[in-house]
């Protein structure tokens, strides 16, 4: 069977974004969306439920990235990482969040129209319905 080119690469979904796709990283940056201030080390491993070390090499990649700043200082003489967004790091967030729902669409509407994948396509034909 062969699509329009309209349907060409239709679920592509070429917008995610491979940095923020990963579950850890999205956890990440949609805690700091909610606390633009920005989140000392210790509450975003909580809010999260990173170890240290998971979440400093994530911090890691986003940083790397121009997502996050991150920003070391002292607190009462102890040392203290306070994690935040940045603009582009919002912005990227946001267009995500955009492509992100329109796959959310997508499954929905196939859901509704009892869309079925090709079963032979995929190798499982002879597999019965339940």
């Amino acid at each position: 069977m062969t699509k329009n080119k309209s349907e060409q690469g239709r679920f592509a979904y070429e917008g995610l974004d491979r940095v923020i796709h990963e579950k850890a990283r999205l956890s990440v940056l949609t805690s700091l969306v909610a606390h633009p201030k920005g989140l000392v080390f210790g509450d975003l491993k909580q809010m999260c439920g990173l170890t240290d070390g998971n979440l400093s090499r994530h911090l890691q990649v986003l940083d790397e990235a121009g997502l996050i700043a991150i920003e070391k200082g002292y607190e009462h003489n102890r040392p203290q990482t306070v994690c935040r967004i940045t603009a582009q790091g919002r912005q990227r967030y946001l267009d995500y969040l955009k492509v992100l729902e329109q796959v959310v669409r997508d499954a929905a509407r196939a859901a509704k129209t009892g869309a079925v994948p090709d079963l032979a396509a995929l190798g499982l034909g002879k597999l019965k319905s339940t």
